[in-house]
């Protein structure tokens, strides 16, 4: 027993504890703790039997009001007090456990299970708190979707359907609008009547733009010249302003004079515009649900005046036109917004109301024809025709030149583009389908036009393609302007008529020794080699190393001499020369030329037994030995032993005599003389040395001696 103290301490613990939760937690407690409380679907009961492990944890009254027990089954306790439910459960678990004596059954929460179906993110069955409500229901199906109609929500609860306005409770916030939810009640959210039998994409602008009418018997319809034209509620109290109003208000081409309003078959003409100026309520027409507002366009109604006359065709405002008696030509098609960029304007005709037609040419006339002005009258028409297109293709005559730049040659599609200036080449040429195979982008050409003058201007457009660099550095493109890519010239021997188009500025020549001599396409790209190998290289009879190259177009004359086989033979760059457009590139024929083509400084004369006398083309870097070789060696009867080398030298001529048995025997480097330049050098033969003398004239003399020793015996 527990003492009577305690107990009463313990009671005014809990009192003290219930009100210090919150009101709905508190009245939430409070029930559950209910002995005449009945339980229903959606319940949470904690079942406690010590030693059962199986009965740890939280049992939910389904939707058929039972619950099911470990080794027993579902038990019906929907409809039951909480002493009921805990005497069915004894019974029930007395059929497989034994002893139940400290079996405790308690109500832990109350739930709601509801159904959200209809126009929401997620329709389905949601578990909601036991004091939830409508809003709490619907934020749990994922909320509405755009184009709900909320004025129109249902509660169905058995066979008992409720409707009730969900939209004036958003509105005032009042709870007494909405029901109260009960366990397996459905809310069915229904869409809107403005979103139509189609499925489709919308957004809330969509929607709202075609109106907020839920009752389409009662709602009224606003069209014709109004910003948002739809189907709007009916509210009580709303005037035909406020309707045009929900719909945005009427246009700038609204003929607010002339409103229709329909209601119920009678039609109302309504002046908007003498309302506005007078602010008299009694010329606003009723509105009744389900009227009908149309606001008429301007245009469509015919006006006619002792002062109308009418414009029609390529203008900017075609229309009647008020026109004083006065009114010139020229004024009315100002009037009109003057004529479009389709407008042909030299074949206008005035109508006149009399059957007669007038021609009239615009342009002639703004170009100084002072034809005079036909006269117009109120009651003519004048009509601005459209160009004549082909069947094809707009007519070209629609840009005019003041807007357009034409691009020839060797594009895709070549022809003319409208421009602006906000534009840049790149723009012009990738709008053109980009240069083709045969287009030569290195010398783009610009022909830009000033004050009757036109000025060439090139670019290389590869150049800039390659290296890169700002976009200021591409040319300036205006209207009028003339882009032409030319074609890449076509090689001179495949087809020599083609030469002729190449430019002699972007040319250069070569000649002489080569495979294929000839004028060649050249830019500053390319070097010597490019050209040379473009030749298909030299012949076998080239002289390389007495290439020359002739510089034109650079004040005074300049050649430079080139020693190929010496690049070819070491790959020093720094012997190649910059060649440029407009140079001759000659290479000799080293087998066929005058004696006199080298001057006499540049040259060594070799003379006497030798293979192949005659004047050799001698570097400093050589030695007799190479010279010697050069002109074929001795010959069989040479005197080696007394080969004469003559030096010239800046002051006087010495001459040194070279024993070539003797080096050949010893080898000795220092035996070698030293040539140069303009040096001579002879190799005399065995009959011009002393023993070959003494030998002659002991061969002479013998035959004397013999002769007088023969008479002298005798």
């Amino acid at each position: 027993m527990i003492p009577r103290a305690l107990l009463s301490l313990l009671t005014a613990f809990l009192a003290v504890l219930i009100f210090a939760l919150p009101a709905p937690v508190a009245a939430q407690q409070a029930a559950v703790t209910d002995p005449a409380l009945r339980l229903r679907v959606g319940d949470v009961l904690t079942i406690a039997l010590p030693g059962e492990g199986a009965f740890n944890k939280d049992f939910l009254v389904d939707r058929s009001g039972r619950v099911s027990l470990p080794e027993v089954g579902d038990v019906d306790l929907a409809g039951r007090t909480l002493p009921e439910a805990t005497t069915l459960l004894r019974d029930a678990l007395g059929k497989a456990f034994r002893d139940l004596g400290r079996l405790t059954v308690a109500l832990k929460e109350r739930r709601l299970l509801v159904t959200v179906l209809g126009y929401v993110a997620t329709p389905g069955e949601v578990n909601l708190p036991g004091d939830a409500g409508i809003q709490q229901a619907i934020t749990a199906a994922g909320g509405l979707n755009q184009g709900a109609q909320l004025d129109k929500l249902q509660l169905r609860r058995g066979n008992r359907t409720t409707v009730f306005d969900y939209k004036k409770y958003l509105d005032t916030g009042d709870a007494r609008i909405v029901p109260q939810l009960q366990p397996l009640d459905v809310i069915f959210v229904p869409s809107s009547p403005a979103t139509g039998n189609v499925q489709i994409n919308f957004d809330a602008r969509t929607l709202a733009d075609q109106g907020d009418a839920a009752d389409s018997t009662s709602s009224v319809k606003v069209f014709g010249e109004v910003t948002r034209a739809g189907t709007f509620g009916y509210k009580e109290g709303l005037s035909v302003v406020d309707m045009i109003m929900r719909a945005g208000g009427v246009t700038r081409y609204a003929s607010i004079e002339q409103i229709r309003v329909i209601n119920g078959g009678e039609p109302i003409v309504f002046n908007l515009r003498r309302y506005l100026d007078t602010g008299d309520d009694k010329l606003l027409p009723p509105l009744r649900p389900g009227a009908t507002i149309f606001v008429p366009k301007q245009e469509e109604e015919i006006r006619r005046s002792v002062r109308t006359v009418y414009v029609m065709g390529e203008v900017n405002r075609p229309g009647a036109i008020e026109s004083p008696p006065d009114a010139r030509l020229i004024e009315i098609l100002a009037n009109a917004g003057g004529p479009t960029r389709y407008a042909d304007s030299r074949q206008i005709r005035v109508l006149k109301a009399d059957g007669e037609t007038q021609r009239f040419d615009l342009v002639s006339y703004t170009e100084g024809d002072r034809a005079p002005l036909p006269a117009i009258m109120p009651g003519d028409a004048i009509f601005v025709p459209e160009k004549i297109e082909a069947s094809d293709r707009p007519s070209w005559l629609k840009i005019p030149p003041s807007r357009a730049v034409q691009v020839i040659g060797e594009v895709n599609k070549p022809g003319r583009y409208e421009w602006s200036d906000e534009m840049s080449l790149m723009d012009l040429l990738g709008e053109a389908g980009g240069p083709n195979q045969r287009a030569d982008i290195a010398h783009l050409q610009i022909l830009q036009s000033e004050k009757d003058t036109a000025t060439p201007r090139n670019f290389d457009l590869q150049a800039f393609l390659s290296a890169g660099g700002p976009l200021s550095q591409l040319p300036k493109i205006r209207a009028g302007n003339v882009i032409r890519m030319p074609s890449l010239p076509e090689s001179p021997i495949d087809n020599k008529a083609k030469w002729v188009q190449m430019a002699k500025e972007d040319v250069i020549y070569i000649m002489g020794q080569v495979q294929i001599p000839g004028r060649y396409a050249f830019n500053k790209n390319m070097s010597f080699l490019d050209i040379l190998t473009a030749a298909n290289g030299p012949t076998s009879t080239a002289d390389l190393r007495n290439v020359r190259i002739s510089h034109r177009g650079l004040p005074g004359s300049k050649v430079t001499q080139l020693n190929l086989g010496q690049y070819f033979a070491t790959g020093d760059e720094k012997l190649l020369p910059k060649v440029r457009t407009g140079d001759v590139i000659f290479v000799p024929d080293r087998t066929n030329k005058d004696w006199f083509d080298d001057s006499k400084e540049s040259t060594v004369r070799v003379l006497g037994a030798v293979a192949k006398p005659g004047r050799y083309r001698f570097s400093n870097d050589m030695t007799l030995l190479d010279l010697l070789a050069e002109a074929g060696g001795p010959t069989n009867d040479a005197y080696q032993q007394k080969i004469v080398v003559v030096n010239l030298g800046c002051c006087r001529e010495q001459a040194r005599i070279f024993d070539l048995i003797q080096f050949a025997k010893t080898g000795d480097i220092r035996l070698l003389p030293v040539v140069q330049q303009g040096d001579t050098v002879y190799v005399p033969t065995t009959s011009q040395s002393g023993w070959k003398i003494f030998v002659d004239g002991i061969q002479n003399v013998l035959p004397i001696i013999s002769l007088i020793a023969y008479l002298s015996g005798g």
